[in-house]
């Protein structure tokens, strides 16, 4: 497990973004950001992980995010790394790991960090 942002399950569970299912056969699955996750479900594309980006840029300029400038203009430069022929993985995990720290305390944003860092990391 890469992360889990402080969700422990062990046994027969299954942790996917803030989805816990623990028993036997546990699936868990999130779907609040149109895309869908699961164990063993597909990785989203690059194009999918744009459009959350954008999402993203939209959501923070709509925000009263005390560094909505700065994590826009970061979003802008993933969104172009990721449009990329060859994305660097490294800087786009860096920029997910900043986006998480940045709107840890900002619910809506913070859910939709974890989605976008999970696509990411599955790059």
């Amino acid at each position: 497990m890469q992360g889990n942002n402080g969700i422990i399950a062990t046994g027969g569970s299954n942790v996917v973004g803030n989805a816990v299912a623990s028993g036997r056969n546990a699936k868990a699955e999130v779907r609040d950001s149109g895309l869908t996750q699961s164990d063993g479900g597909r990785q989203p594309s690059p194009q999918e992980i744009g459009d959350l980006l954008s999402r993203l840029i939209d959501e923070l300029g709509r925000s009263d995010h005390p560094e909505r400038a700065d994590l826009i203009e970061a979003t802008e430069d993933a969104r172009e790394e990721l449009a990329a022929e060859e994305p660097r993985k490294g800087k786009l995990r860096l920029f997910a790991r900043t986006l998480m720290g940045a709107v840890s305390g900002v619910t809506g944003l913070a859910s939709l960090a974890v989605t976008i860092e999970e696509a990411i990391h599955g790059l």
